[in-house]
């Protein structure tokens, strides 16, 4: 079975850390770039970080670059999320899936991130 499993959201305060991860199963995980994406209230699912199938490369949006750290384990079929200096607007649903669109897994139920201010 296809699977993504993201957890490690939770409710943190302004400038704190979060470490989100997700569990993939069914494919062969290593043949995959892989991505995080979030959906806030009301607003459409955005891009937020990728890492290519080796793990050299990694991209991230303007808005999280150098507070957000993507990473990956292929023994493990996970790919992590590292956030620091979280801001209010950080607050969304988090996934991961693919990073290409043409080979998208289904997507998990995501994992909540709350930020207070």
């Amino acid at each position: 079975q296809v699977q993504l499993v993201e957890s490690g959201g939770g409710l943190v305060q302004a400038g704190g850390s979060l470490r989100l991860s997700c569990a993939a199963s069914g494919r062969t995980f290593s043949n995959y770039d892989m991505g995080w994406f979030r959906q806030a209230p009301g607003k459409e699912r955005e891009f937020v970080a990728a890492i290519t199938r080796t793990g050299i490369s990694t991209y991230y949006a303007d808005s999280v670059k150098g507070r957000f750290t993507i990473s990956r384990d292929n023994a493990k079929s996970t790919t992590y999320l590292q956030m620091n200096s979280l801001r209010s607007e950080d607050t969304a649903v988090y996934y991961c899936n693919t990073r290409h669109a043409f080979n998208r897994w289904p997507w998990g139920q995501g994992t909540q991130v709350t930020v207070s201010s």
